[in-house]
C-alpha cells in the first residue's frame, strides 16, 4: 500500500475534522482542505495505479449492482403508482445512491477517528456535487426514459469513463459514469471510495398538486 499515511496528510485530516466538529466555523467555506488531501493521496496513490486496480474493478462492479437494484426498484415503484387515481396528480419518482454511512472496514487505514473524517468527507454541505448521490443527476422518473446502461453511461463504445487513470491499464473495465463522477467531480481521494462495499440508497415519491382556478 503507497503511504498515504504521512504527516502532512494527517495533519490536513486533523484540520478536516476539527473544522467540521467546530461549532465557530463556517466549515463549508473551508473546501480547499478537501482538496489538498485528495490531490496528495491521488498523486501518491495513482503514481502505482496496479496495486489498487483489484480494489477498483471489485468496487465497481458492487456499486453498478447496487445501482441496477436501485433502477429496478424505482421503475417497479413508478410502474405501481404511476396509473393510481388516488395522487390526484402524476406523481415523481426520484432515486438517489450514496456511499455507505461507515467508514470502510476494507480500507487499509483504520484509526480511531476514521468515521470522523468519513462524517466530515460524504457532508454535503462540503462536498456539495455529492448532494444528489454518485450518479448525477438524481434519477427520475417518469422523466429519464433510457436503458439502466444509458443510465450508467456504458453504452458507448469505446468507454470514455476512466480520465485521470491509466487508459491501458483500465481499457477494459466497464467504469460508470458514477465511478467517474467520484473521481472526478467530488472530493473524495480515490482511496475514499473503491474500499466501499456498502451503499444506501433513497427512493422518494413526490405529488405536486395541480390547483387549476
Amino acid at each position: 500500500m503507497v503511504d498515504i499515511h504521512d504527516f502532512d496528510i494527517r495533519r490536513i485530516e486533523r484540520e478536516i475534522i476539527d473544522t467540521y466538529n467546530a461549532p465557530h466555523l463556517d466549515y463549508t467555506q473551508c473546501n480547499h482542505l478537501l482538496s489538498m488531501r485528495m490531490d496528495l493521496i491521488n498523486e501518491r496513490v495513482l503514481a502505482h495505479q496496479k496495486d489498487i486496480l483489484p480494489d477498483i474493478i471489485v468496487f465497481n462492479d458492487a456499486l453498478t449492482n447496487t445501482l441496477r437494484d436501485m433502477y429496478n426498484k424505482a421503475h417497479k415503484i413508478w410502474n405501481t403508482i404511476k396509473d393510481n387515481k388516488v395522487f390526484g396528480s402524476e406523481p415523481t419518482v426520484t432515486a438517489k445512491c450514496f456511499l455507505g454511512k461507515d467508514y470502510p472496514s476494507l480500507h487499509p487505514i483504520q484509526d480511531e477517528d476514521r468515521q470522523d473524517l468519513w462524517d466530515a468527507i460524504c457532508d454535503t454541505g462540503w462536498n456539495r456535487l455529492y448532494a444528489d448521490g454518485v450518479a448525477l443527476p438524481e434519477l427520475t422518473l417518469p422523466d429519464y426514459k433510457e436503458s439502466f446502461n444509458s443510465y450508467i453511461g456504458i453504452d458507448c463504445t469505446p468507454l470514455y469513463w476512466n480520465e485521470g487513470l491509466d487508459r491501458e491499464l483500465t481499457r477494459n473495465i466497464p467504469l460508470t459514469s458514477a465511478f467517474h463522477n467520484l473521481f472526478e467531480h467530488m472530493e473524495f481521494a480515490i482511496t475514499d471510495f473503491i474500499y466501499v462495499r456498502e451503499f444506501r440508497t433513497e427512493i422518494n415519491i413526490e405529488v405536486i398538486e395541480n390547483n387549476a382556478s
